[in-house]
């Protein structure tokens, strides 16, 4: 039988110094990254299906592996207020925050386009057959004033109605479009994808696609002058995470429609029929060209009866998502 000696029980000592010292520097380290994890807020206006880059981001550890703690919440368009107060660093109501940097030149930039289509439909009552034949009737919108509006008005002349006098636009109250037609208050309604299946499950009738009507952009999201000019390495990882979840979203279906609806707390079947719908107007790059910024401030003029549309270079910034592309690119990042 072997002897446990004297120089047994150093060596055992020693062993045993070296792994308490090894898993007191890990967990430095750990406690080290975590203290130095930049916090980042970004507000939501909505569990919509193109906001689910950024819990997509957040859940497959793109933010950690970019030193970022994103923490995200939920608020109406109001979040413009939040943003200028530096409550927040980020909103994802893109449109709101044109409007308020039109307005009012507040401090931000739209820096982040997830869809260069827009999400936008059509619905009528069963016996309107097209676009002519919405003369003289109601339709149903999220606000007479409201960009979707304005959008439909500029496409209404192509088919010979004057959207100022030929239809008359009304609000039915946040989601409501789709069941005021429904029950038969409007003819028509203008209507996001979820309400779209609503109404045609329920016998409406599709009259038209925006997003094949109108070169604009939509899911657009908003960051701070503040953020971007103090915290720049911050800003260039959240947008790298970000353009990581917009390329896993086109690779991993089954991934990215299990993860929206735990996001969302919607059925799978309506999961399912989100992705496969809307997959396509995704961006490749979190970026819109020229062209399609210079169509959105169009729209705003609109919206707010200005005289003058904004420059993009006022309003958008898109430098830090073309970066981050041409890095994720260089580097051969695939998901």
């Amino acid at each position: 039988m072997k002897t446990v000696g004297s120089s047994d029980y150093a060596r055992f000592s020693t062993y045993r110094k070296v792994t308490v010292w090894s898993l007191c520097m890990l967990a430095m380290v750990f406690l080290a990254q975590v203290a130095c994890a930049a916090e980042v807020t970004i507000a939501l206006p909505t569990k919509s299906f193109q906001q689910i880059i950024f819990p997509l981001a957040l859940e497959r550890g793109y933010m950690k592996e970019e030193g970022i703690d994103l923490k995200i919440t939920f608020m109406e368009p109001p979040s413009i207020q939040a943003l200028v107060a530096d409550s927040i660093q980020l909103t994802a109501s893109g449109g709101s925050a044109l409007v308020a940097i039109a307005r009012g030149n507040i401090p931000a930039k739209v820096v982040l386009a997830v869809n260069d289509r827009v999400h936008q439909w059509i619905l009528s009552r069963p016996n309107i057959t097209n676009i002519k034949d919405l003369k003289g009737k109601k339709i149903a919108t999220t606000g007479v004033a409201s960009v979707s509006t304005f959008m439909f008005k500029n496409i209404l002349p192509k088919h010979g109605l004057d959207g100022n006098k030929d239809v008359v636009f009304t609000d039915p109250g946040v989601g409501n479009q789709a069941v005021a037609l429904m029950s038969g208050a409007v003819d028509a309604a203008i209507v996001s994808v979820e309400q779209r299946y609503a109404g045609i499950d329920n016998g409406m009738k599709e009259l038209m696609y925006l997003g094949n009507e109108v070169k604009n952009s939509w899911g657009t999201s908003a960051a701070s002058d503040k953020f971007m000019k103090e915290q720049p390495k911050v800003m260039a990882g959240f947008t790298r995470a970000t353009l990581k979840a917009l390329r896993l979203m086109r690779k991993d279906r089954d991934g990215t429609i299990a993860s929206f609806g735990k996001f969302s707390g919607l059925p799978s079947a309506t999961v399912t029929r989100l992705y496969d719908d809307l997959i396509g107007t995704f961006t490749a790059n979190g970026a819109v060209d020229e062209d399609t910024q210079k169509n959105d401030l169009a729209v705003i003029r609109q919206v707010l009866d200005a005289k003058e549309t904004l420059a993009p270079a006022r309003a958008f910034d898109f430098s830090f998502a073309l970066e981050a592309d041409r890095q994720l690119n260089k580097s051969g990042w695939k998901p």
